[in-house]
């Protein structure tokens, strides 16, 4: 009997029709043995009989029998457009469909679980849809969010453009082919990542924005929040994005199969128009060309800077990133502050009982829509106990002493939830959400002094190798824990013996073999993805090609020259600045900005509106042109011999910085023994290499 075979079948027959198949852009290059389930990774293994063990336990346990999810993201289906590629201007595929194409071959693969395949089936999802007949629709499967757009009486409101300008675009136009060519009148920014501001410039032009002709709506500390998280720790942040977001896995069932939100992130040119409308107040009401909507503020929720939408004319609530279908991050992996799970379960709770009585469809940045209020109400009251519960019961366990080491092993939903789809954590998991919701409350420590300043794994990997007998006894042991299916107690003694040797390949393959079958069995493609890329780098160190995202004009636009100046002092290595001891007054006349920069005891630090009265220098440009040096377009020198900036004093503090700084690349081991090629890290425009340039940002997948 294969009724998971049957299950599949059906699903994905219940999408394929009329749809094209979505996936994400970069460096990635596509399995081409996907189709025929053959292993991209020479080294890589099939799942084994413990892997395929549970993940036919899960397709009899889990509730398949339910099918709305289906039946909703289909509904409203308009068209999908005739191609499958979207290009970039730079001549890179920004957005590829056909890579996910092995999904829907109506068959279970043993290498995916159950659950994380029907969420990718979902994710499939391709083009047009109407949400609320000829007031609302949709465009799905363009990029890692969905872009919305309401009708308004001569235009569109834009909810969410994408990450993109190019995928943006391609959805503006594909809108208007099939509904009629119609003017954007307002682009609403739900929160502060990219996925959802970064195509704005592939619907709207800067020109009508600064004339006033098409608004531009977004909560409150929008501006601070779209760059200043991702600044300070950027570059750890992108390295890490490799794992959580697999951008390194090949896509296949063996590799990455989805992002649990959407299918990946668009590989093309993000953009950032500030805002000129700001939503402050818990609740704010608006009408836009016609269009009545009340603004809630959810601030500290799934980003610092979020906000649902409710349209009473016409019942709809749009749920922003705070109701999607899964159970987000509390804490995500590329590296954020840790979320607030009871604020998030509040907001929720807020948004139920002033719509949620009323709200007939429901609709949000990812996933698809909800549709009568009996289902909307549901899917609300399960979020919002899921992440009450998560807060609740981590808590109820660290009052009884259960710890950040052990709470992701002891932490479990009721099965009341776990019977629910809308409840599963395919963008979170139970186990890094529970540790999370200790780590804000409690802090990083167990409370156990021997953990409080531990030996750095490398310094206590050998005194563990040597008194479990040396390495010959750990990979016989290791072995003998993969063939019994403990891939956790393997993990445990085998990751020992590669921090201590770094260079013994057969431990690093063990490794790899074990943490490729832990990646098989989690539900969380955030999990899965980060086991996976972890195997692939023990076995071949960490690949070329990745493209990142660089800092583009309007993201250093957008960065504050307090924000740039605190960012130059992560980057200064304060070795180097032993004894360093001076003061620069910097003055930036076109916007009135005044700083003062000060070296001491090896730190350098800076206070925004002053002037010191007997500084070592005093530099003078104009923050116009101070931008092209933080985007790297020039530099100080240059613009020195140009006239556009001035020196007054001694220049020597002015060296000495920068003898100091330092250029970081996201290509630092995150596994020993890993030591990455050189990186093909593509940048647009073209940068100066320069220690005074704003530090990458990762900003492409901001969830």
């Amino acid at each position: 009997m294969k009724p998971i075979l049957t299950n599949y079948a059906l699903l994905a027959s219940l999408l394929i029709s009329g749809l094209a198949f979505a996936a994400g852009g970069g460096g990635v290059v596509v399995d081409p043995g996907a189709m025929q389930g053959k292993h991209f990774d020479v080294k890589g293994k099939a799942p084994s009989s413990f892997t395929v063990e549970l993940q036919n336990g899960l397709r009899k346990s889990l509730p398949f029998e339910d099918k709305r999810d289906f039946e909703e993201s289909k509904k409203g289906f308009i068209a999908a457009p005739a191609y499958k590629t979207i290009m970039a201007d730079a001549g890179n595929v920004a957005w590829d469909m056909g890579s996910y194409e092995f999904l829907l071959q109506g068959k279970d693969f043993d290498s995916v679980h159950p659950s994380l395949q029907r969420q990718a089936i979902l994710n499939m999802g391709y083009g047009l849809y109407e949400v609320v007949p000829g007031k609302i629709y949709q465009v799905r499967g363009f990029d890692l969010a969905n872009i919305s757009f309401v009708k308004t009486n001569t235009g569109w409101i834009v909810f969410d453009p994408l990450t993109a300008k190019e995928t943006a675009r391609a959805a503006l136009e594909l809108v208007n082919e099939k509904l009629g060519k119609r003017p954007v009148v307002a682009v609403v920014y739900s929160h502060s990542h990219g996925d959802h501001f970064g195509g704005v410039r592939g619907v709207v032009d800067e020109a009508d924005v600064k004339s006033g002709k098409v608004k531009i709506i977004a909560p409150a500390g929008f501006m601070d929040h779209a760059v200043a998280e991702n600044v300070y720790a950027g570059n750890a942040m992108t390295r890490r994005m490799y794992f959580q977001y697999g951008v390194l896995l090949p896509r296949s069932p063996f590799g990455h199969v989805d992002q649990s939100i959407g299918k990946n992130t668009a590989a093309g040119n993000l953009g950032l128009i500030e805002p000129t409308i700001l939503i402050n107040e818990p609740f704010e009401k608006m009408t836009v060309d016609g269009v009545e909507m009340e603004f809630q503020n959810t601030p500290g929720t799934e980003a610092p800077a979020e906000m649902n939408t409710y349209f009473p004319q016409l019942k709809a609530f749009w749920a922003a990133e705070n109701i999607t279908g899964t159970i987000h991050n509390i804490y995500t992996l590329r590296g954020a502050l840790v979320r607030d799970a009871l604020a998030w379960s509040k907001n929720i709770n807020n948004a139920l009982y002033r719509y949620g009585n009323e709200a007939e469809v429901m609709f949000a940045s990812h996933s698809w829509p909800r549709w009568g209020n009996e289902r909307i109400q549901e899917v609300m009251r399960t979020q919002r106990d899921s992440y009450a519960h998560l807060n609740n019961e981590v808590l109820h366990l660290a009052n009884n002493g259960v710890t950040i080491n052990e709470v992701h092993n002891v932490y479990k939903q009721p099965e009341s939830l776990k019977s629910q789809w809308a409840a599963h954590s395919y963008h979170g998991s139970e186990e890094h959400n529970s540790r999370a919701v200790i780590n804000r409350y409690l802090g990083y420590w167990d409370a156990n002094p021997a953990t409080l300043i531990p030996l750095s794994p490398k310094d206590s990997a050998p005194l563990y190798v040597e008194m479990m007998g040396g390495p010959a006894k750990i990979m016989a042991k290791g072995k003998s824990l993969y063939k019994q299916g403990k891939y956790r107690e393997a993990m445990e003694i085998v990751n020992k013996l590669v921090y201590a040797e770094p260079n013994n390949v057969a431990a690093k393959d063990l490794l790899a073999d074990i943490f490729e079958q832990i990646g098989y069995q989690k539900e969380s493609p955030s999990v899965r993805n980060s086991f996976l890329g972890a195997a692939y780098e023990l076995r071949h160190g960490m690949p070329s090609g990745a493209s990142p995202k660089s800092n583009g004009p309007d993201m250093i636009k957008a960065m504050t020259t307090e924000l740039w100046l605190n960012s130059l002092a992560i980057s200064m290595d304060s070795k180097k600045a032993a004894g360093m001891k001076f003061t620069i007054n910097l003055s930036t006349p076109d916007n009135g900005e005044k700083f003062v920069i000060e070296m001491s005891n090896s730190a350098l630090t800076n206070i925004k509106g002053q002037q010191a009265k007997n500084p070592n220098l005093t530099i003078t440009l104009d923050r116009s042109d101070l931008e092209k040096v933080m985007g790297g377009q020039t530099t100080f020198e240059k613009l020195l011999s140009e006239g556009k900036a001035r020196f007054d004093g001694d220049r020597k503090s002015f060296d000495q910085l920068k003898s100091t700084l330092t250029i970081f690349t996201p290509d630092f081991e995150l596994m020993p023994g890993t030591k990455a090629k050189k990186l093909d890290v593509k940048s647009s425009p073209k940068v100066v290499k320069d220690p005074f340039a704003a530090q990458d940002m990762a900003i492409t997948a901001g969830e």
